[in-house]
C-alpha cells in the first residue's frame, strides 16, 4: 500500500535519462553556491559521470557528461563540503578527483593503491581527508595537499571482507565502515595521527546485521546512524558522544543498537537515507522505495520508528540509491539498475 492514511505522498516528478548501463550511485552538491539551484551527480556501469542541473524553466538537464577517465564501473560519488571538488570510486581500482572551474569539469588528480575495486569514496567534515573503501578489504584515508596532491595518511585493515561503503560523522573525525562481513566499524584518530578501530558493531555482541551491511547515514545531529543489509532490516544506532566537545577522542565507541526495522522490504535494502527533517528513507532490491519517521510518543521504551508511506515499483529494477536533497528536504533522488534517476517529492504532513 502507498502511504499512511492517505495523508502523505511520493510523487514522481522527474525521469532523468542517459545512462547506459545500471546506475549505481547518487550524490547531491552541499554547496552549489547562493542563488543556483540544487545540483545532482550520478554515476553508473557506464563508466561515466553526469552531473543534472535544474534549468530556469524546471526541467532536469544533463549538462555535463564526465568519462574517459574510469575504464570500468563508477561504484560511487561523492562532492567534498564546499561543493568544488567531486570524488569518483570505479572498478578500475581507481579514484578520480574532479574540479568545476571555467565552466567545465577536469581530473585532477587520480587515486591509485588499493588492489582492486573501490566501492565508495567519502570526505570529511573539513573537507581534508578523503576515504576510500574497496574489495580488497582495506580503507584508505587520504589527506588533501597544496597542488591537488593526495597523501595516503592511513590503510584500515580490519574487514575480513568486501567493504562496501564508509561514510565520515557530519561534524566529528570519525569513519564508519560497513562490509560483507556483516560487521560496521568505527574509526577514530587517537591524536597522534594513529588511527584506530574503536568500536565493531556485530551480530552477536550488538544487535547487528545478521549478512551483508551495505549503507550507512547520519542523522543531521550525528547522534544516531541508519544501516541497511541483505538481512531485509534496517537497524538504528544511538550514541552517548558529547558532540559539543569535536575531536577529543572519547566515546566513539559508544555506539549501541536502539531500533530494527523489518519486515518493510521483500529484498536486500541496498541504500538508507536520513533528510534534514528526520524522514529515514530506504531502496531496495524488492523495486520499492519506504519512508520512515520516529514515533515521538514511544520514548519511554526507547526509540521507535513507524513507516509512513511505501512506493512499490518505484524503478522496473533494484533501487540501488536514495538520497534526500540538502537545500529541499522533501526532494529525494534514486538510482536503480533500470538505468534511470527519479526525482520524487514527498507531499503531505509526515507528523501525522
Amino acid at each position: 500500500m502507498d502511504g499512511s492514511g492517505g495523508t502523505v505522498e511520493l510523487r514522481e516528478t522527474h525521469r532523468l535519462t542517459g545512462h547506459a548501463d545500471r546506475a549505481w550511485a547518487l550524490a547531491w552538491n552541499p554547496n552549489p553556491g547562493a542563488g543556483v539551484s540544487p545540483v545532482l551527480a550520478s554515476c553508473g556501469g557506464d563508466k561515466t559521470v553526469r552531473i543534472w542541473k535544474r534549468a530556469p524553466d524546471g526541467a532536469w538537464q544533463c549538462t555535463d557528461v564526465l568519462e574517459d577517465t574510469h575504464n570500468r564501473t563508477v561504484r560511487s560519488c561523492a562532492w567534498s563540503p564546499d561543493g568544488k571538488l567531486l570524488a569518483t570510486a570505479s572498478f578500475d581500482a581507481t579514484t578520480a578527483i574532479w574540479e568545476y572551474s571555467g565552466g567545465d569539469f577536469e581530473c585532477v588528480a587520480t587515486l591509485e593503491g588499493h588492489e582492486n575495486e573501490v566501492k565508495c569514496a567519502s570526505w570529511s567534515p573539513s573537507g581534508s581527508l578523503l576515504a576510500t573503501c574497496s574489495r580488497d578489504k582495506a580503507v584508505w584515508i587520504w589527506e588533501m595537499q597544496p597542488g591537488n596532491e593526495y597523501e595516503c595518511v592511513a590503510v584500515l585493515q580490519g574487514h575480513t571482507q568486501d567493504v562496501k561503503m564508509v561514510q565520515w560523522h557530519p561534524s566529528l573525525d570519525v569513519l564508519v565502515s560497513v562490509s560483507y562481513d556483516n560487521t560496521i566499524r568505527v574509526w577514530a584518530d587517537d591524536g597522534d595521527d594513529e588511527w584506530h578501530c574503536v568500536q565493531t558493531l556485530t551480530e552477536s555482541g550488538n544487535c547487528g546485521h545478521s549478512s551483508t551491511v551495505w549503507s550507512i547515514s547520519f542523522n543531521q545531529k550525528g547522534d544516531r546512524m541508519v544501516t541497511c543489509s541483505d538481512d531485509r532490516t534496517l537497524k538504528i544506532w544511538d550514541t552517548s558522544i558529547d558532540l559539543s566537545q569535536p575531536n577529543t577522542g572519547e566515546g566513539h565507541e559508544s555506539w549501541r543498537h536502539v531500533s530494527t526495522l523489518t519486515g518493510y522490504h521483500g529484498r536486500t535494502i541496498f541504500s538508507a537515507h536520513w533528510s534534514s527533517e528526520d524522514v529515514i528513507a530506504s531502496g531496495a532490491g524488492d523495486d520499492a522505495i519506504c519512508l520512515f519517521v520516529e514515533e515521538k510518543s514511544s520514548m519511554v521504551e526507547g526509540p521507535s520508528y513507524r513507516l509512513i508511506l511505501k512506493k512499490e515499483k518505484a524503478h522496473d529494477m533494484d533501487i540501488n540509491s536514495v538520497r534526500w536533497c540538502p537545500q529541499d528536504p522533501r526532494v529525494l533522488a534514486s538510482a536503480s539498475d533500470d538505468g534511470t534517476v527519479k526525482l520524487w517529492e514527498l507531499q503531505g504532513n509526515i507528523l501525522d
